[in-house]
């Protein structure tokens, strides 16, 4: 694997190392430094942390660098649980020559992870790098569904250039189109345009309020678990989490909800990417970079504890129900393993293979109880809607 785009951590990390315990993160995993260069074990790795220093689409971007060596320290200095899977940190993504030149060498870079089922944990850097990573994807063949944990859409308008809160229009505009859903998680309707709330709805794309994620957390996890892109947008947290400098507002989603959220990503037998984006350097940042940290922990944790249940393995791992309806029968499968649920989209079969993997769609036992009255599934909907159109 090709990695000439990459500098390595700053030296002071390796001496703060040396001030950690043996069992602490900073001394568990294998770092790109400048006296070892790449590591080896990287092709041995199941996730490989690459922080991409690019800002310049940050529609508030006045010069200012970006420095992640606190996410960093705070990281290493974390313990790792009873895990299985190793983690390599691969250093710093620098900026390109132009914005574009950092996208395609993201995707470069991401390219030979993904085909080697590596998981890449950005983190940045404006969040218009999800472009870079979406188009990572275009070489595997698949179709790609994102989450976006953000408190907007960030579709901006067509004419638009790319910047931190129009990356997703050209997501869904450009050529190859692989993108088969887009679901948001926390949005907040003061900060999204009318137009936006619409398109999501003309689209049938998902969009959870952050209303509702607070007042049950759960129902992220079938909405992460059939994502192969999951990004988090900082401000989609609320001020009192973070540390002065962060974008953010007095409502959002607090430490243990974001942290939850990354634990269903990484528990998704399907995310294949995860990233944190829209960090600012500030002089009180601790408490930021702390919390990246532990976002990261929580994911790593996710997936050392996936239990790989979707209903492809044999059919005695799982029950079927068959729910009469009005518009069509309804079948669901449970699994034995972890008692999760998923509903059938019978109309898939008869397109093209690209869209077979998403035959079965996540839901909720709440899901199946509602539908036992009646009560249509609400993504069963925008996922039948989407198929007739």
């Amino acid at each position: 694997m090709e990695f000439e785009f990459l500098s390595p951590v700053n030296d002071i990390l390796m001496a703060h190392n040396e001030l950690l315990s043996e069992q602490a993160f900073g001394n568990q995993i294998d770092i790109h430094t400048s006296k070892n260069g790449i590591p080896e074990s990287v092709t041995e790795a199941k996730f490989a942390i690459i922080a991409v220093l690019e800002n310049r689409s940050d529609i508030n971007y006045l010069g200012e660098s970006l420095d992640l060596l606190e996410i960093r320290k705070a990281l290493y200095s974390l313990f790792p649980g009873n895990w299985s899977h190793k983690l390599v940190d691969l250093g710093n993504l620098q900026k390109g020559e132009s914005v574009d030149d950092t996208y395609a060498a993201l995707k470069h870079i991401m390219e030979p992870l993904l085909k080697k089922n590596i998981i890449p944990i950005i983190l940045g850097g404006s969040q218009d790098l999800m472009y870079a990573m979406y188009r990572a994807y275009d070489n595997l063949e698949q179709t790609v569904n994102i989450v976006n944990v953000d408190s907007k859409f960030d579709f901006g308008a067509v004419t638009q250039s790319v910047s931190n809160q129009s990356y997703m229009g050209k997501i869904i505009t450009e050529e190859p189109h692989n993108l088969f859903n887009y679901s948001n998680i926390g949005y907040q309707t003061y900060f999204n345009a009318q137009e936006e709330i619409d398109l999501m709805q003309k689209l049938f794309f998902d969009a959870y309020r952050l209303g509702q994620v607070s007042n049950d957390i759960s129902i992220v996890e079938p909405i992460t678990r059939d994502a192969d892109i999951v990004g988090i947008d900082l401000s989609a947290v609320k001020a009192s989490e973070v540390s002065g400098n962060q974008n953010t507002s007095p409502n959002g989603l607090d430490g243990k909800e974001i942290c939850a959220i990354s634990r269903y990503a990484g528990i998704s037998d399907k995310v294949s990417s995860f990233g944190v984006f829209e960090y600012r350097n500030s002089k009180d940042e601790e408490i930021t970079a702390m919390l990246v940290a532990q976002m990261i922990w929580y994911f790593i944790e996710g997936v050392n504890y996936r239990v790989k249940d979707y209903p492809f393995a044999p059919k005695d791992d799982y029950l079927k129900y068959i729910v009469p309806n009005d518009v069509e029968e309804m079948v669901f499968y449970k699994s034995n393993k972890t008692e999760r649920w998923w509903i059938e989209i019978p109309f898939i079969s008869s397109l093209n293979n690209k869209l077979k993997r998403h035959t079965l769609l996540p839901c909720t036992h709440q899901d199946y109880l509602n539908a036992c009255n009646q009560i249509i599934p609400e993504r069963w909907w925008m996922a039948y809607k989407k198929s007739i159109n």
